[in-house]
Parts: C-alpha cells; sequence; structure tokens
C-alpha cells in the first residue's frame, strides 16, 4: 500500500464500470465515516456496503488514507461548486454574503454524512492527510475571507471575528436544526441580517 495522497492513479476504466465503482465506493465511505468516523469505519466494512471484496477495493484506493482523501476533495468540491453557482452575477457585496451562506447551508444540512468528513480530526493523526485536508479547507475559507473583506463594515469591526462568528454560527447549525421550522434559506436570511444591523 502506498502512503496517503501518494497512491498510483487509479487504472483506467474496465468495460467502463471503474469510474461507476469508485463513485459507488466513496458514497459508502461517507455513509460509513460520516456515522462511525475514520477510525470505527474499516476498508471491509467499506467493501461489504458496495458487496465488493475487501481485495478488489485497492484496485481503486490503495489506502484507507488515500480513499479518505478522495472523499474529503469530493465533500470540500461539492462546497465550492454550490458557492459558485449561488455567487453568479450577483455584484452587491451583501448579496454575496447571504447567497453564500445560503448556499452552505443548504449543502450543510442536505448532506449531513459529509458534515463529519471535513472537521478537522476527521481523518485521525497522519501528518500527511491532515496537511492536504488543511489546504482543501483553507482554499474554501479563503472564499469566504474575500466575501466578508468586500464588506463596507463599520470602521473598527474585527473582520476576521466576523467571518469566524458566522461560520461557527453556521457550522453549529445541523446540531439545533429541524425540518418545517426555518428553512435554510430563512436562516441564512436572518443571520446575515442580524451580522449587517450591528456591523455597518
Amino acid at each position: 500500500m502506498t502512503k496517503a495522497g501518494q497512491g498510483a492513479a487509479v487504472p483506467a476504466e474496465r468495460g467502463g464500470r471503474a469510474p461507476n465503482r469508485r463513485e459507488d465506493v466513496i458514497r459508502a465511505a461517507a455513509e460509513l465515516i460520516g456515522e462511525r468516523g475514520f477510525d470505527g469505519t474499516s476498508m471491509r466494512d467499506i467493501a461489504r456496503a458496495v458487496g465488493m471484496l475487501p481485495g478488489s477495493l485497492y484496485y481503486h484506493f490503495a489506502s484507507k488514507e488515500e480513499l479518505f482523501l478522495a472523499l474529503h476533495e469530493h465533500a470540500v468540491a461539492r462546497y465550492h461548486a454550490a458557492l459558485d453557482a449561488a455567487l453568479e452575477g450577483l455584484r452587491d457585496p451583501w448579496d454575496r454574503l447571504e447567497a453564500a451562506v445560503r448556499a452552505h447551508l443548504r449543502e450543510l444540512l442536505g448532506s449531513r454524512n459529509l458534515l463529519a468528513i471535513v472537521r478537522p480530526d476527521a481523518a485521525g493523526g497522519d501528518p500527511a492527510v491532515a496537511a492536504r485536508v488543511r489546504a482543501e479547507r483553507d482554499a474554501y475559507d479563503q472564499r469566504i475571507r474575500d466575501l466578508v473583506a468586500a464588506l463596507p463594515l463599520a470602521p473598527g469591526v474585527d473582520r476576521g471575528l466576523f467571518r469566524l462568528m458566522l461560520l461557527g454560527a453556521l457550522n453549529w447549525t445541523p446540531v439545533w436544526f429541524r425540518e418545517g421550522r426555518r428553512t435554510p434559506d430563512e436562516i441564512a436570511a436572518a443571520f446575515v441580517a442580524m451580522l449587517r444591523a450591528g456591523a455597518e
């Protein structure tokens, strides 16, 4: 097996099925790791969930760490794609922030098994995995920094704390969110309105 982040490329498609099976594995890993954690999920568990022999799983991923990195990349890419779609055509800084918050909440509340995947400690203590995870998280965080940097905030408002307060509130939402009370869009609008009232 190779070290995390250094595995060989996935072999060429065989009969048109390899990419689909790889996606099946990623989906099953998201479900299991989201429920049980990284250490509580084995490659055997994931193979069983997709009807594979454990040895066949290593055709797609050389190690559990490599599988986790593919899964984390997939999870973060979903957030980037949601943000891209939400911001398209918007120019006003507050409109852009609210659209970004709405996209973040929709993704967060719509794919809760991925929430556990993007925690900083999700993959245990492997330094190589942790470095890759941090880099992917930092790239997404930079986009939020840029949105906050563009806001017309009052002098003296700490933009770093503003961003951290917003992200903290958003990422805590799955703990208390209940279907049928407020929609993700309503929560996003309320969060941004309260922040705007106190910071402009």
